[in-house]
C-alpha cells in the first residue's frame, strides 16, 4: 500500500467492507456508515489519531474555548436552583468527546459555585475506550475532577435526577439514505464492483423508514435525497426513561422536520469531514474521515414526549449563549484584569461560538420532566445575573 493510501484511508477496513458485500451481498448505506465509523478495530472513532480539535478533522464548541463550558455551568447552576438545590445532582453526558466540556463545567463549578460542585455526580456514557482515555487526560487538569466522574456504557431507567446533556451526539449516528423517485421512497444500498463502492436504490430495508415519515406527515420532495436517523429517537426515548426528574439538554446541528425535508433540499445533509475540510463523498478515505448528518428535532421532540419529556424550548446556540451572558467576555481589559492578548483571544472565541453560519446555528433543545414551569436564562426566560451564585464567576 502506498504512503498516500495509508494516510487517506484504512485499506484493511475498505477490504473488510468489500469482502462482506462480496460474501453476503449489498448492504444498506446505514450499515456501511456504521462500519466506517464504529468498526471496533478500524472504524473512524476507534482510531487513535486526532479527530476533534484544531489538529483534528472538526471543531466542537468546547474545543473553541472554556467560555462554552463556563456558560453552560451557569445554566446548570440555575437548573439546580430550580430543582430546589438537591443534595445530590446527577449530570450525565452522552458521548463526551475529548472531555473538554466536562472539564470546563467542573472547573467553573469548583471556582464559582462550590456548594453546587459538591453535589455533582458526573457520569459519562461512552462506548469508545480510546475516547475514555482522552477524557481522563483532560480531567487531570482540574483538581478533584476525576473523583467526580464515572463512566458507563448504557443508560439505566430511572437513574438520573438532574440533567442529561449531549453535544453533537445524535448527528454522529449512522443513517439510512433515501431517495424520492416517481412518488416512491427508495433506500440507498452499497455494492462493490471490484474496484469501488457503488450505490443501488431499491425498496426500503425496513418498514420503520416509511413509518418514520408517516409519523411526520411529510416526505422528502420529488427528486430529493435525504437521511433517516432511526437511532436518534430511540436514544431520546432512553434518555426520557432514564430521567426521573430534571432536564435533557441537546446541542446539535439540525432542523425541525418541515425544514430538514423541505423540497428545495435536494441533496440531504450528509457530510464528510477531513482536516476541517468538508466533502460530499462518503466513500473517500474510508475509516479516516468523519461522516455526519443533521438531526430531525421534530422526531426527537416526539420521542421525548413518548417518554414523558416536555419541551421547554428550542433555540439556536447563538441565542442560548447570548442569553447566558457571553457578551461579558467582550468587556475591554482593565488594569489588573486579562491582558490585551487574552481579550482578543476571547473575542475570537465568542465570534466562533455564536457565528450564525457556523457553531452559532447549532440548535439547543431543552426538555423537562417533573419540574413544572421553569423559565431558564438560556431560553430567554431571564438574564443570568449571578444572584444564585455563591461566588463571582
Amino acid at each position: 500500500m502506498s504512503e498516500f493510501a495509508a494516510v487517506t484511508e484504512d485499506q484493511a477496513l475498505k477490504d473488510l467492507v468489500a469482502a462482506r458485500i462480496q460474501t453476503g451481498g449489498r448492504i444498506t448505506f446505514r450499515d456501511f456508515m456504521e462500519l466506517a465509523l464504529y468498526h471496533p478495530l478500524h472504524g473512524y472513532y476507534s482510531s487513535r489519531r486526532d479527530k476533534i480539535g484544531r489538529e483534528g478533522d472538526y471543531l466542537t464548541s468546547p474545543e473553541v474555548s472554556p467560555i462554552f463550558g463556563a456558560l453552560f455551568g451557569r445554566q446548570l447552576h440555575e437548573v439546580w436552583g430550580a430543582m430546589g438545590r438537591p443534595a445530590a445532582f446527577d449530570l450525565v453526558e452522552l458521548g463526551a468527546g475529548t472531555g473538554a466540556l466536562c472539564r470546563d463545567i467542573l472547573a467553573w463549578a469548583q471556582r464559582s459555585a462550590p456548594p453546587f460542585f459538591d453535589t455533582l455526580a458526573y457520569r459519562i456514557v461512552e462506548v469508545s475506550e480510546e475516547m475514555v482515555e482522552q477524557q481522563r487526560r483532560a480531567l487531570r487538569a482540574v483538581q478533584g475532577a476525576l473523583d467526580k466522574v464515572a463512566w458507563q456504557r448504557e443508560l439505566d431507567p430511572g437513574s438520573v435526577d438532574g440533567c442529561l446533556l449531549s453535544n453533537e451526539f445524535f448527528d454522529s449516528f449512522p443513517v439510512h439514505r433515501v431517495l424520492a423517485r416517481g412518488g416512491r421512497l427508495l433506500e440507498v444500498y452499497v455494492s462493490w464492483d471490484g474496484g469501488r463502492f457503488v450505490e443501488e436504490p431499491d425498496e426500503p430495508s425496513t418498514p420503520a423508514i416509511d413509518e418514520y415519515f408517516r409519523r411526520l406527515g411529510l416526505r422528502p420532495g420529488e427528486g430529493c435525497s435525504a437521511e433517516v436517523n432511526l437511532q436518534a429517537p430511540d436514544w431520546m426515548r432512553r434518555a426520557g426513561r432514564a430521567l426521573r426528574r430534571g432536564f435533557v439538554v441537546t446541542f446539535d446541528y439540525g432542523y425541525e422536520a418541515v425544514e430538514l425535508y423541505a423540497p428545495w433540499r435536494h441533496d440531504g445533509t450528509l457530510m464528510a469531514f477531513y482536516r476541517h475540510s468538508p466533502g460530499s463523498d462518503p466513500y473517500a478515505r474510508v475509516g479516516r474521515q468523519d461522516l455526519t448528518s443533521h438531526v430531525d428535532f421534530t422526531s426527537l421532540i416526539a420521542a421525548g414526549r413518548e417518554a414523558g419529556l416536555e419541551v421547554a424550548g428550542l433555540v439556536t446556540q447563538s441565542e442560548f449563549l447570548s442569553n447566558l451572558g457571553i457578551s461579558d467576555a467582550l468587556r475591554p481589559p482593565v488594569e489588573g484584569g486579562p491582558s490585551l492578548e487574552e481579550y482578543y483571544a476571547r473575542r475570537r472565541a465568542v465570534t466562533d461560538l455564536i457565528d450564525p453560519a457556523g457553531l452559532g446555528r447549532i440548535r439547543v433543545l431543552v426538555q423537562t420532566k417533573s419540574v413544572g414551569d421553569c423559565r431558564l436564562a438560556g431560553l430567554g426566560g431571564k438574564p443570568y445575573d449571578g444572584r444564585d451564585r455563591e461566588q463571582g464567576a
